[in-house]
């Protein structure tokens, strides 16, 4: 077991002892439900040319794929968003690995819907050194094919927890990208691909590291 999936474990104990079981009955539908739309073997294949993107960063700068694929290899880790502790833990995870993907000629991007405000946030909470982008209304995790709607049952536990989506994305619908790691070459053909509607598993950064 990886050291991230031993963290998600520990964290899981945790919330069950911290978290009304309805509310945890509630997740585990919805990710049920999720994973009989099989939005992972719909999405973008391995193999497949990555769709150049153009995003801003925490500081609303611009970020270009091109540029970083001049480069070298480029990472990109979508996540739900900064309300997320998988995520967190996930992204914290990858920026402990950030020098060994230096000395691969690797550039590392997060991606997700939330404002760039919120971004920002998450960069100084948890000192990361990566860019981390903003995808408003899941443009670009459309063409990927990895965008699903949260569930109208599952949302009021969200609220319930405070987590407000309009307020981190800005919009009015509950639309999120499942989480998705891709390594893509200076070609621009995706070399790995970890996809998983289950948000609780998350990617084998020592696996990746092996395709880089």
């Amino acid at each position: 077991m990886s050291v991230l999936a031993k963290q998600i474990e520990q964290f899981n104990n945790e919330l069950a002892t911290q978290v009304p079981q309805e509310v945890l009955e509630a997740f585990g539908k919805s990710i049920e439900d999720l994973k009989t739309k099989n939005i992972e073997e719909k999405s973008i294949k391995l193999g497949a040319i990555m769709p150049d993107f153009s995003l801003p960063n925490a500081k609303n700068e611009i970020i270009h794929s091109k540029e970083i694929l001049k480069k070298g290899k480029m990472i990109i880790a979508f996540y739900r968003g900064s309300w997320c502790p998988y995520c967190n833990l996930e992204l914290k995870a990858l920026q402990e690995k950030i020098s060994e993907f230096k000395e691969k000629n690797a550039t590392l991007v997060a991606i997700s819907p939330q404002s760039p405000d919120n971004s920002l946030t998450v960069i100084e909470k948890h000192h990361l050194t990566f860019e981390v982008l903003t995808d408003k209304d899941n443009v670009f995790a459309k063409q990927l094919g990895i965008v699903f709607e949260l569930q109208d049952f599952v949302l009021p536990y969200y609220h319930a927890l405070g987590i407000d989506l309009s307020s981190f994305n800005k919009n009015a619908d509950n639309s999120l990208p499942i989480p998705a790691v891709f390594v893509v070459n200076e070609s621009s053909k995706i070399i790995y691909k970890f996809a998983d509607a289950n948000y609780m598993n998350r990617i084998d950064i020592d696996e990746l590291l092996k395709t880089l």
